[in-house]
């Protein structure tokens, strides 16, 4: 049963896959980090998890210390050039919930409530400078509302960065368990997106993926 009180928050980077973001629910440390996830303050798993695609784009910028190389970000509003469509996993969370991960996706402790009206109000809301403190209003799935966070940077001036092995691993395991993609698919969806056209040749991107996921070409 679900109300006013949940929305669905969609993930497009490697929250998509379902271990990577039980870190943020359950609490814990990660394989290949050294911080420490407290966890959200109720712990209940989504009500429910679909895949989703999402109106704008995903694209690879800052140099993330952990992952070596650009992490993903989502724009609602592609520069022009850019394709459009970018998957995603929704995951039916709480209000409260949505609050803790946006939270702790800037380094903080889960402490105070999150008001999703305004950004249902006007599409997005920035509540601070951080990368992931910019939340948008992405549309909805069986009438409620789909929201996701990223950055308040300007797609048209952004500096993209190369994203790492490891991290693209990571997104296309995710990729793969919630829309059951299969190699070949997941090499052509990121092989277009912004950091990586241009940064990554196709044959090693294949590569890469191939290794590090135990995913099979058809």
């Amino acid at each position: 049963m679900t109300t006013a009180q949940h929305v669905w928050y969609a993930a497009y980077g490697s929250n998509m896959h379902a271990r990577r973001f039980a870190y943020y629910r359950e609490g814990g440390t990660p394989p290949g980090t050294d911080h420490t996830y407290p966890g959200f303050r109720n712990q209940a798993a989504p009500v429910a998890i679909a895949a989703l695609t999402l109106p704008g784009t995903l694209y690879f910028a800052w140099r993330s210390p952990v992952w070596t190389g650009g992490v993903g970000f989502y724009a609602a509003r592609p520069a022009a050039g850019w394709p459009t469509g970018a998957a995603a996993r929704g995951y039916l969370l709480t209000v409260g919930q949505f609050g803790d991960l946006l939270a702790q996706e800037m380094y903080r402790t889960p402490a105070t409530d999150f008001d999703p009206a305004p950004v249902l109000a006007d599409g997005s809301v920035r509540l601070g400078p951080g990368r992931y403190e910019t939340v948008v209003h992405a549309g909805t799935h069986d009438g409620i509302p789909v929201l996701t966070f990223t950055s308040p940077w300007d797609p048209e001036t952004v500096a993209l960065q190369r994203p790492s092995a490891r991290y693209l691993t990571m997104i296309a395991a995710g990729l793969a368990e919630s829309h059951g993609w299969d190699l070949n698919r997941v090499v052509e969806y990121l092989r277009v997106r912004p950091g990586i056209a241009g940064h990554w040749d196709e044959a090693d991107l294949r590569g890469a993926l191939l290794g590090g996921t135990g995913l099979e070409p058809p």
